[in-house]
């Protein structure tokens, strides 16, 4: 009986790779002890696209598209900097007015990404109200995004040299109308997320990593932030115009599930300041885009703050216009590899929830 009940308690149990916390697939090999996970292995490569191999077959325009493609919720981050590292390159001057409408469509981007982040955390923890109502508030922004660039995920906003499209006086006033209808439900959404017992009992003191554990992984983003540590790619290397813009860099300290879905909820509130700066003081004069030099042979990088973390980029050419290599890393390669850390000792019914914390886009990690 004794070896019986020794040979139960520990267990091998497969989740994946089609599972809750993801819309995409991913594998993970739980050993637990009865109820209770301690340890944990990640298994990827269900979908993985070939894509750098895809953008040595194509021009550097045709290479624009396809960075957009790489990830649905990060989708402007990836073409703004790609574009950014083939400017770096050539020399390529923005003008003021392209780089302002550059960081309007990061924004708008980063408060829907955000937004539905936390929207699936109430869903995972069986809130389907409060789940419901974040997505709802979305829409709003999602209603921004199609009136202003025809589409809802995938914005085309970016290419070589600046941007392909403009606001006039009539979108602005749509865009302060509707980030101040925003402004007010995130407030109701922190509120709630601040006090709710059934929100805090769920993700208090659960997927906890420290600061330190940060360090040792190379951690960024949100996860990063929720754990007290000040790394934000627009303030630690500004680019385009986030050195002339005012914005916070938000942290909290727990460490937990809860604080990074509180740095995201507050960041939505910063990514509301920043649009409301940019809209005020947008240059009323000013080329979208640049007239292309030729792209000279040589390598160059450049990196953004996506709204996972920091956003990598490197080109390298032959002065033809296709790129002989380009390699882009995404926040999610580091982030995943702490769920370790995160998940030891943690509950099963903890596990979804504490991989939906670092909001993981397998298909940026995957390409």
């Amino acid at each position: 009986m004794e070896t019986l009940q020794e040979n139960t308690k520990s267990f091998s149990l497969p989740l994946g790779p089609i599972h809750v916390a993801l819309e995409e697939p991913m594998y993970f090999k739980l050993e637990l002890e009865g109820e209770r996970v301690k340890h944990v292995d990640i298994t990827s490569g269900h979908v993985h696209r070939g894509m750098e191999l895809l953008a040595t077959k194509r021009n550097f325009f045709q290479n624009v598209v396809l960075t957009e493609r790489v990830c649905s919720l990060c989708s402007n981050s990836h073409p703004l900097t790609y574009c950014l590292a083939l400017e770096n390159l050539a020399g390529i001057k923005v003008s003021l007015r392209a780089q302002y409408l550059r960081v309007l469509a990061e924004e708008i981007k980063r408060t829907a990404s955000h937004l539905f982040n936390v929207a699936i955390m109430a869903h995972i923890i069986g809130y389907k109200s409060l789940f419901m109502h974040v997505m709802e508030v979305r829409e709003i922004m999602q209603d921004v995004k199609e009136t202003i660039y025809g589409n809802r995920m995938d914005l085309a906003a970016n290419c070589i040299g600046g941007v392909k499209y403009s606001v006039n006086l009539e979108l602005i006033d749509f865009i302060d109308h509707s980030i101040n209808r925003l402004e007010k439900h995130v407030d109701e959404i922190i509120k709630i997320y601040r006090s709710d017992k059934m929100i805090l009992t769920r993700t208090q003191n659960v997927g906890v990593i420290s600061a330190d554990d940060v360090k040792k992984y190379g951690l960024v983003g949100p996860v990063a932030r929720g754990s007290g540590v000040e790394t934000d790619t627009r303030k630690d290397a500004p680019y385009l115009i986030y050195d002339k813009l005012d914005f916070d860099i938000i942290t909290e300290q727990g460490g937990d599930v809860h604080s990074r879905a509180m740095v995201r909820l507050r960041e939505v509130m910063e990514s509301i300041k920043l649009i409301r700066q940019i809209i005020k003081n947008l240059p009323e004069e000013g080329e979208l885009s640049t007239t292309l030099p030729h792209i000279p042979a040589g390598e160059a990088m450049a990196r953004s703050e996506a709204p996972r973390g920091e956003l990598f980029y490197y080109v390298r050419t032959d002065g033809t216009d296709m790129p002989l290599r380009l390699k882009w890393r995404v926040p999610s390669y580091m982030n995943w590899d702490a769920l370790e850390v995160m998940m030891k000792n943690c509950a099963v019914a903890d596990v979804s929830l504490i991989v939906n914390s670092i909001d993981p886009c397998v298909s940026c990690t995957e390409r």
